[in-house]
């Protein structure tokens, strides 16, 4: 049987981490929403007068900074791969078994991943230094999450480790 003192800890970093990627999925989906909605409208004429300009982006969003767009889809991408980890998290924690611990930890490793990455985004954008208080927020967020989601898989493998 596993060790039952990492069972509440799991429980609530996993509550915790579920709740904050359901957040930067909120934040990251408005921010989308508003660079659809107010992007680089480009009309195509037939002609060779067809010029972009020169600073084009595909991925253009109207507020922030030039690592703004990189920065929403990861952090998209790890909200919802984070978001569809904590099924596995939870179904871990359910049965707390040897069985359940590889898939739940797998997944919680590459959510982990994918926030990392989209953190390394957050920092070039804190360092580029223009953005709203949406983003400021989605940015703290994933710092935190970066933390809490190795705390979450430490958590899981710390009781496995008593196992033994």
């Amino acid at each position: 049987m596993a060790n039952e003192q990492m069972k509440p800890i799991a429980t609530l970093l996993l509550l915790l981490n579920f709740c904050m990627y359901v957040i930067i999925l909120g934040i990251g989906g408005w921010a989308m929403n508003r660079a659809i909605d107010h992007g680089f409208i480009i009309e195509i004429v037939a002609g060779p007068e067809l010029a972009l300009p020169a600073q084009f982006s595909p991925i253009y969003f109207p507020m922030g900074n030039a690592a703004t767009g990189f920065f929403v889809t990861f952090a998209l991408l790890a909200g919802v791969v984070g978001a569809a980890s904590t099924i596995s998290g939870f179904n871990h924690i359910r049965s707390w078994t040897s069985e359940s611990l590889p898939s739940a930890a797998s997944v919680a490793t590459i959510a982990w991943t994918l926030t990392l990455l989209a953190m390394g985004f957050a920092c070039k954008e804190i360092e580029l230094q223009i953005r709203n208080a949406r983003l400021r927020t989605m940015e703290a967020f994933l710092i935190i999450l970066s933390a809490t989601q190795l705390f979450y898989i430490a958590a899981i493998h710390g009781a496995a480790a008593y196992r033994r």
